[in-house]
């Protein structure tokens, strides 16, 4: 295998699809929270987090 400094190329590749496969899915379950508690009409959810909604500049009503 061809290598780059000491690294095996290959190995390399293979890393960096994994973290973009890692960034990805971390990136989704973030919009699914995000999206599932921030436009929640369950009070108790709402007001759980209301004053850390409008710390973060959330809109929430």
């Amino acid at each position: 295998m061809t290598t780059r400094n000491g690294l095996n190329l290959a190995a390399s590749h293979d890393s960096l699809a994994a973290r973009a496969v890692a960034i990805t899915f971390a990136a989704l379950i973030g919009v699914v929270v995000l999206g599932g508690v921030g436009f929640s009409h369950v009070s108790a959810m709402h007001n759980a987090t209301h004053d850390v909604r409008h710390a973060n500049a959330f809109p929430c009503h």
